[in-house]
């Protein structure tokens, strides 16, 4: 049944390859749990209790409470899977709770701390008899799309030229579940996005994916996630150095510079706000400033 509803996910639900992917390895996870404890192969014979345990099990492999629930939301979608075919009667996962996550306040980088990236990067380049090359213009480019646009890691690796619109100064994203979005952007990037495209034709590069290596081929995730580490490590020591910090950053420059936050969530491509509300008070400071205006102590100096 795992395999039908794999089918199911890609055929009805239009799921993206890399969602199916991580159905499957959630999926995959409890398969090899009920067979190593239960001596049971099929993951649709799963009882409540037994499901329970799998949840136990992970809790004291010490995973986090978010990639957990992320099991749990797979499971919970198998099982209605079931239920919608008819396949099964009564639901085993009714009773299966999501793990209560601590909310975690991610702190942006400052603009100041991005113009220092583009600085060392600018200045880097000019030092480097290397500057016009094409691995540096293409990495360049990634950092400012990062930035620029907040789009995800896998979204920038499946960004096609033919989405691009440098007269409109505009791309057309593909996010979760294939939906797709349109996102302005600025003049300068156009410039970078144009650049590096005529080079890629003067080379005669493949150009159907506008992020890939010298022979068309589209870059691997852990690529893009080191070389944005590495640029963030030059302004910052924050264990979070990752392509999705900068897309947090993003929108929170957005709204710190007056933007609307459903404007930001439509950009980011959130299916709802209370994803989106999480940009609203991230730093310190911003906590700091809605206590002090806020509470009745606040405004007494103590």
């Amino acid at each position: 049944m795992l395999q039908k509803f794999l089918e199911y996910l890609n055929l009805e639900k239009h799921y993206s390859p890399n969602t199916i992917q991580s159905y499957e390895r959630d999926l995959l996870d409890l398969q090899i749990f009920l067979l190593e404890t239960e001596g049971i192969s099929d993951i649709d014979q799963a009882t409540a209790r037994q499901l329970r345990n799998f949840i136990i099990y992970l809790s004291n492999k010490k995973l986090s409470e978010k990639s957990i629930n992320r099991k749990i939301s797979s499971i919970r979608s198998f099982f209605k899977f079931l239920l919608k075919i008819g396949y099964l009667e009564i639901n085993p996962t009714i009773y299966l709770l999501n793990l209560k996550q601590k909310k975690k306040i991610l702190v942006p980088y400052t603009e100041d701390e991005i113009y220092s990236i583009e600085n060392y990067i600018h200045t880097s380049e000019a030092e480097n008899e290397n500057s016009d090359s094409f691995e540096t213009i293409r990495n360049h480019l990634i950092f400012e799309i990062f930035y620029q646009t907040g789009i995800r890691r896998m979204e920038l690796l499946q960004l096609k030229t033919s989405k691009i619109d440098l007269n409109k100064n505009t791309i057309i994203v593909t996010g979760k579940r294939n939906k797709e979005r349109l996102i302005p952007i600025t003049q300068k990037l156009s410039n970078q996005i144009s650049k590096f495209l005529a080079y890629k034709i003067k080379f005669g590069i493949p150009y159907e994916y506008l992020f890939t290596n010298k022979t068309g081929k589209t870059l691997s995730e852990k690529y893009i996630y080191n070389l944005i580490h590495k640029y963030l490590s030059i302004v910052t020591t924050k264990e979070k150095r990752s392509p999705h910090m900068l897309r947090h950053t993003f929108a929170s420059h957005l709204l710190h510079n007056g933007a609307e936050i459903n404007s930001i969530k439509e950009l980011l491509g959130h299916n709802s706000l209370a994803a989106t509300q999480v940009y609203t008070y991230n730093t310190i400071e911003d906590l700091k400033k809605v206590f002090n205006l806020s509470h009745p102590f606040g405004h007494k100096n103590k």
